[in-house]
């Protein structure tokens, strides 16, 4: 007796013509006609598809063969059946016809069917228009509905969820699309879907494939897809993802602000949808951070919210001040920066992650979770959240401030993995915000030390018009070298020097005051630029070897640097200026010319062994000089004669005032994202009146110096300085008579009325006098000390044929009218 799941098996005679020359019983029982109706007619009228070719000749060769072919029913249905051709041999060999023996393809084994009913796979098959044929147990799990209830329904009206994706952001195909497209092109694909199962507080992620189903004949009679959860590794993969592009956004500049930034806008909206950052005053200001101990106790937090960023608006909350928050006490953040632990906030108990959200589901269990976390809090749910992350910003042991990562609206439940990437996030960020906030406290003290190391106001002088300009390298670059200075000199002169050391940081201030200072000395000893430029060079060589690593010390940095060292006369408008290794000023006459400076810069500072050129050009008054560092002219779309062409036509073209043309050359030239320092000096000169210069030959004898007083005291008088005359006497008493005594011939005395009144004898001698004391019987060396002791200044410049000794009486400045 017959199984009850034994299946019927058809035996169908043919003859060679292909007509059908005997039926059996199991004929009628498989496909429902009987022998009369089949008995006679051509085979093929079986078959649902035309006949593949060669049937039945060719058809299933071989015993061992059998081949599914879908079968007519009488009922108008189809059938699938193996079908196998047995060929009839007569005694001679020739063919009489064929046996075909067909059983239903739902006849194979029982344990085939129940392995693809029970397959953990969700299994399904659909026809070319998506409606389903069939679903396995598995399947009709995932999409809470069983196979009567979907056979012969569409794709898209059981499952319309799967006509959209679920994030959106991620460019995910819909799986509908996806099944659709398949039975256009009949080609295969894999795929990662993402979706919600019904019933589920978790996304689960499915590796699926989707196939064709051909006949013989090769069309496209139907759609299989087979599907396997992987939301562990798939989530474990995304949060790998978030990590890695955390690694390369969060830290790029040196902004405790941008960094807070960065923070806030990685994990939106692939993680959360709305993080905030919380940070302490002092570190936003680039100090230490309070006290880890001083919050031990409890008490109201106050931080400022240094970012923001939502994904719902799709904004980040703009640059500008930031805005206070105030942390009561008891509240979660501040129980987070008490206790330096992070807490997990739901609005409601998670759900189970369902028979096939093992993926969050594992990650979701109580074993999971750090102790006194979840809190199930409903109120937060007023606040518009699902769930609230809090993890406060700890780095080397100091507490910066506390970062919250929030759920809006997604129904999605925070897992312990989910914790555990938080922290990651805040962990990295938190080292990052602590490096920009030590690298601006170190930019802080360098830019006070420049700024402190820099002229606080120029001096008062009369031969020039000046005006300055320093501007540091942008946030994220360290504080350079650069400097600039104006030193008066003797003779109503006036030096001016712009300078750049190699190197950022402390290093290069400190080295840059070491260098303005030495250059101040080396101009009070009145040497000529070129000569200064080398002794200057010899103390950059000394300070290099003084910074040569040692066995308790280590070298602080780079050394050398570049100096343009300029001196401008306004009583002969002569302009004399070397260069190690600094760009040339530009010169500009008063018609908006440009004047031309041949000097060949020397090598900067620091390379020891070449010389220094010195150039001197006679300047017109009025002529505009611009003394810059390189951070001024330096730009990657053009080269350095553009830029200086772009800088005279800005002197031309700008307001008369000094001041106002150096904000608009600051302005115009410096981009907004610079990174070099940036000193800029403009000049406008002068000449001194020649009524206020007096100059007279000195014969070499000692009875001239009555004469010579004499002449020197009308000159006074004639200017109107009467009560400058008794000490003009007698200080040009005491000079002319040592240049007669022990110097040489030719000599003589110049006055200049400038902002003081000044003296000046010449000789050709190159010895230069010392003042000393003179003893209690000592009939002379009181001269140069009672000079000292009259007058504001006095002192030694050596020239190319010989010396000056100059002096400068302070003058009275007439009374208000």
């Amino acid at each position: 007796m017959a199984g009850e799941h034994d299946a019927p098996t058809a035996a169908v005679v043919v003859a060679p013509d292909g007509v059908v020359s005997g039926w059996s019983e199991g004929g009628r029982l498989l496909l429902g006609w009987t022998a009369k109706d089949t008995v006679g007619r051509p085979v093929t009228d079986l078959l649902v598809d035309p006949p593949p070719p060669g049937f039945p000749e060719g058809y299933g060769a071989g015993p061992d063969r059998t081949e599914c072919v879908p079968l007519r029913h009488r009922d108008g249905s189809t059938v699938g059946a193996v079908v196998t051709a047995h060929p009839l041999l007569g005694p001679d060999g020739r063919e009489l016809g064929h046996v075909l023996t067909m059983q239903r393809w739902e006849g194979r084994p029982v344990i085939a069917d129940r392995a693809f009913e029970q397959s953990p796979f969700a299994l399904g098959v659909y026809d070319p228009e998506l409606r389903f044929l069939w679903i396995n147990a598995s399947s009709g799990r995932v999409i809470a509905h069983s196979e009567e209830q979907v056979l012969g329904r569409k794709y898209r009206e059981v499952l319309p969820e799967f006509d959209r994706t679920l994030f959106p952001e991620r460019d995910d195909k819909p799986y509908t699309d996806a099944l659709a497209e398949v039975a256009r092109t009949g080609e295969a694909t894999r795929l990662i879907t993402v979706f919600r199962p019904r019933g589920s507080n978790y996304a689960n992620a499915w590796a699926t494939s989707i196939w064709p189903v051909r006949d013989a004949g090769g069309t496209v009679r139907a759609i299989a897809n087979w599907g396997f959860d992987m939301s562990a590794e798939y989530w474990a993969r995304q949060r790998l993802l978030i990590l890695n592009q955390a690694g390369g956004g969060i830290g790029r500049t040196l902004d405790v602000i941008g960094t807070a930034r960065e923070l806030a806008t990685t994990p939106v909206p692939r993680f959360v949808d709305l993080v905030s950052v919380d940070l302490f005053d002092e570190v936003l200001r680039g100090e230490e951070p309070p006290s880890v101990s001083g919050f031990a106790h409890g008490g109201t937090i106050r931080l400022s919210r240094a970012a923001q960023h939502s994904a719902k608006d799709g904004a980040e909350q703009a640059p500008g001040p930031t805005k206070p928050v105030t942390h009561l006490p008891g509240s979660v953040a501040a129980r987070c920066i008490a206790t330096g632990r992070s807490t997990v906030e739901l609005a409601a108990e998670p759900g189970e992650g369902g028979e096939w959200a093992f993926g969050p589901g594992l990650a979701a269990d109580p074993a999971h979770w750090p102790p006194g976390n979840p809190v199930i809090d409903a109120s937060i749910a007023a606040e518009g959240l699902t769930g609230r992350i809090t993890v406060p910003l700890r780095a080397r042991g100091a507490l910066l401030g506390v970062v919250a990562f929030s759920r809006l609206d997604r129904p999605e439940a925070f897992t312990a993995d989910d914790l555990i990437l938080a922290e990651e996030l805040a962990a990295k960020a938190a080292v990052a915000i602590d490096n920009a906030r030590r690298y601006s406290r170190e930019r802080t003290t360098a830019l006070t030390l420049q700024r402190s190391l820099l002229p606080q106001g120029l001096p008062v002088q009369e031969a020039v018009e000046v005006a300055s300009r320093y501007l540091p390298g942008g946030t994220g670059t360290e504080v350079g070298g650069d400097w600039f200075d104006v030193i008066p000199l003797s003779g109503a002169r006036v030096a001016l020097v712009v300078g750049d050391v190699v190197g950022h940081g402390l290093h290069a201030s400190a080295s840059m005051g070491r260098l303005r200072t030495a250059v101040r000395t080396l101009a009070d000893v009145d040497l000529p630029p070129d000569e200064l430029l080398t002794h200057l060079d010899d103390l950059v060589l000394h300070l290099a070897s003084d910074l040569q690593p040692t066995g308790h010390f280590q070298p602080t940095g780079e050394s050398g640097a570049t100096c343009l060292y300029t001196v401008y006369d306004p009583v002969s408008r002569r302009f004399t200026l070397a260069s190690a290794g600094h760009p040339l000023p530009l010169v500009i006459a008063p018609d908006g010319t440009r004047t031309p400076v041949s000097v060949h810069p020397g090598p900067p500072l620091g390379i020891g062994g070449l010389p220094f050129e010195a150039t001197e050009l006679e300047l017109p008054e009025g002529s505009l000089l611009a003394l810059y560092t390189d951070g001024l002219m330096e730009s990657r779309e053009r080269d350095v004669d553009q830029r200086t062409a772009e800088l005279q036509q800005l002197l031309n073209h700008s307001a008369t005032s000094l001041e106002a043309q150096c904000d608009t050359v600051m302005d115009a030239m410096l981009p907004d994202h610079r990174t070099d320092d940036a000193a800029l000096l403009l000049v406008r000169t002068r000449a001194l009146d020649p009524h206020h210069v007096a100059d007279w030959d000195v014969e070499p004898d000692t009875a001239q110096v009555p004469r010579v007083r004499k002449v020197a005291v009308d000159q006074v008088d004639a200017w109107g300085l009467e009560e400058a005359a008794f000490v003009t006497e007698l200080v040009v008493s005491e000079l002319v008579t040592n240049a007669i005594r022990y110097g040489e011939p030719p000599i003589r005395l110049r006055l200049i009325r400038d902002t003081s009144l000044i003296c000046e004898v010449s000789d050709a001698s190159s010895t230069a006098p010392h003042m000393r004391r003179a003893r209690a019987f000592d009939e002379g060396g009181r001269g140069l000390l009672l000079v000292a002791q009259l007058t504001q200044g006095w002192g030694t410049r050596h020239t190319t044929d010989g010396k000056t000794i100059w002096c400068a009486q302070a003058l009275t400045p007439p009374a208000p009218q």
